[in-house]
């Protein structure tokens, strides 16, 4: 088994899939539901086996497209002429190079539910436990190995080797008749040599027609000879020893009973032990203990039986030894053969091991460059976040330069003026700040602030109207205190009526002094408007929910 053979003509690649494959794919009545369309192959329709995914983006069974491609010149994807001919591109050219796994379909496919369709089969799992059932099913027909023609089921094999195969004939050697298995156990013939002749013949045949098989089966199982029956290229071959190894330790077990079996077998014939069909007692009339058997014991209740006796005829005793010269060597030749296959897999284990370490060293490396890249990642949203912030400086700089006024003359529009009176009556946003505007171009900076809901002597009655003098650029250039005169219109938006009031600063007071912070505190008329004349509907101070605030700077005076 451990031998390796030279390549036949049966190891070059063909068009037809292997006799343990579908034709290509799974046919699709295996599947309990029926199966998406992601999951058929584009060329034999099946559920994909190995699937591969073009450039185009079609899908073909690893076989199919093998096919395709060694018996077409130029090969075109059918899928992609099907569906708009003229959109054919380079990338529906088929080739296997071209070609890749596809493994999220492959594991999808891997945990669909599968049953077996063979007739008396009741067995059901997911497909990637499909082809090591078809290869033990014991409900499967297969071809009988002795080459008489007959397609038997796995289970039935025995029985046909035994009583139907007419091929499995053995020749007695002192009548020269040819018998089956089953008359050959039964028949007898004078002499004390007949026996011995025909179980040494016998075993002689077997091992001829299982040597004869394993020549033949070149690409089999290397367990055929304990009864595996699978077939199929090599890489068919090695994974199936992966994804078989349970079945062939059962199969192991199976064929050292039977040697055992055979063993005892033929030590009792040698010894003229009564045989197995004259043991067969009617349990009625009698129990196990109260026969008598020769060469046995009792043991805790179990009757054994002694294979090898320790008194036999003088005249057997140089049969026996031969028998158990001939027993022992079969069994060194076994385990030789069992040895050779446990080496095999150790080998396979070692590999695979080294093959662990590797990825391991690998994904080590990786996850070092991982780490590495996140580090940079972080850099870079930093120095995003910096951009971001200088990027909204600029911007506010830019509607700041854009609404600021230079001369003294600012008009402040208010939008939205129910929503802020209500937060200012609540609470929420007591009071709103003008944008900056300037008495000059490098004049003082001041804004506008405004209690809609008033303050001080006027909150809750009326509309208080402050002046802030702001902290500048140049105020270290002009004079101070601030000394101009103010004035506050609210604007009739129907040019009627406008509310103005105007005061000078008081000279003696901080809020017109330098300003140390950002800005002095506020200064002005907290009774400039009542409420009810600016909710008034005789008035359009407010229009549109929106109000017009405009200050005046005198400057020249």
């Amino acid at each position: 088994m451990a031998e390796k053979s030279s390549r036949g003509p049966q190891d070059v690649l063909s068009s037809s899939p292997d006799e343990n494959e579908f034709p290509f794919g799974y046919p699709t009545n295996i599947c309990e539901d029926a199966p998406d369309q992601k999951y058929l192959c584009s060329n034999c329709n099946n559920i994909l086996k190995k699937a591969l995914q073009t450039l185009c983006g079609h899908r073909y069974c690893s076989a199919c497209l093998s096919w395709i491609v060694r018996n077409n010149k130029n090969p075109i994807c059918q899928k992609c002429k099907e569906e708009d001919p003229s959109t054919l591109s380079e990338g529906s050219l088929l080739a296997e190079e071209r070609a890749f796994g596809d493994a999220a379909i492959n594991k999808e496919i891997s945990e669909l539910k599968v049953r077996c369709v063979t007739p008396g089969c009741s067995w059901s799992g997911i497909m990637k436990n499909f082809e090591e059932h078809q290869s033990l099913c014991e409900y499967a027909l297969i071809p009988c190995h002795t080459g008489c023609g007959h397609m038997v089921m796995r289970k039935n094999l025995a029985d046909h080797l035994e009583n139907g195969c007419v091929n499995n004939v053995t020749m007695c050697q002192k009548c020269k008749r040819s018998l089956s298995s089953s008359e050959y156990q039964q028949h007898s013939c004078e002499g004390s040599l007949c026996g011995e002749q025909k179980r040494v013949q016998t075993e002689t045949s077997s091992k001829e027609k299982n040597h004869s098989t394993v020549l033949i089966n070149k690409d089999g199982c290397r367990f055929s000879e304990v009864g595996c029956s699978f077939r199929g290229s090599k890489e068919k071959m090695k994974e199936h020893e992966k994804t078989a190894v349970g079945a062939h330790m059962l199969l192991l077990l199976q064929h050292i009973k039977q040697l055992k079996a055979s063993l005892c077998t033929v030590s009792k014939a040698a010894n003229g032990f009564v045989p197995q069909s004259q043991l067969n007692v009617n349990v009625a009339d009698k129990s196990i203990p109260d026969l008598q058997i020769p060469g046995s014991l009792e043991i805790n209740g179990d009757l054994e039986v002694d294979c090898f006796p320790a008194s036999v005829p003088e005249d057997e005793s140089v049969l026996q030894q031969l028998v158990r010269e001939k027993v022992i060597s079969e069994l060194e030749n076994k385990l030789h053969v069992f040895e050779n296959i446990v080496s095999v897999l150790n080998k396979e284990v070692e590999t695979s091991n080294l093959e662990i370490t590797a990825f391991r060293r690998q994904s080590e490396l990786d996850q070092n460059i991982i780490r590495g890249l996140e580090l940079k990642i972080a850099e870079l949203h930093r120095c995003l976040t910096q951009k971001d912030a200088g990027l909204s400086n600029l911007h506010k700089s830019l509607l700041f330069s854009e609404q600021a006024s230079y001369d003294g003359v600012f008009l402040w529009k208010i939008t939205d003026v129910g929503r802020k009176l209500q937060d200012s009556v609540t609470g929420r946003t007591v009071s709103l700040y003008s944008p900056a505007f300037y008495t000059a171009k490098y004049g003082y900076k001041v804004c506008l602030r405004i209690y809609l809901n008033g303050d001080g002597t006027g909150k809750g009655t009326h509309v208080s109207l402050f002046f802030v003098v702001m902290k500048g650029d140049y105020d270290a250039l002009l004079p101070w205190p601030f000394r101009h005169k103010v004035t506050f219109m609210l604007l009739d938006q129907n040019n009627r009526e406008h509310i103005i009031d105007a005061f000078r600063p008081d000279l003696t007071s901080a809020s017109f002094q330098r300003p140390v912070n950002d800005m002095n505190v506020a200064s002005g008329c907290p009774m400039f408007l009542p409420l009810t004349k600016l909710q008034s509907p005789k008035y359009a101070y407010v229009k549109e929910d929106t109000l017009f605030l405009k200050c005046i700077i005198e400057t020249n005076s």
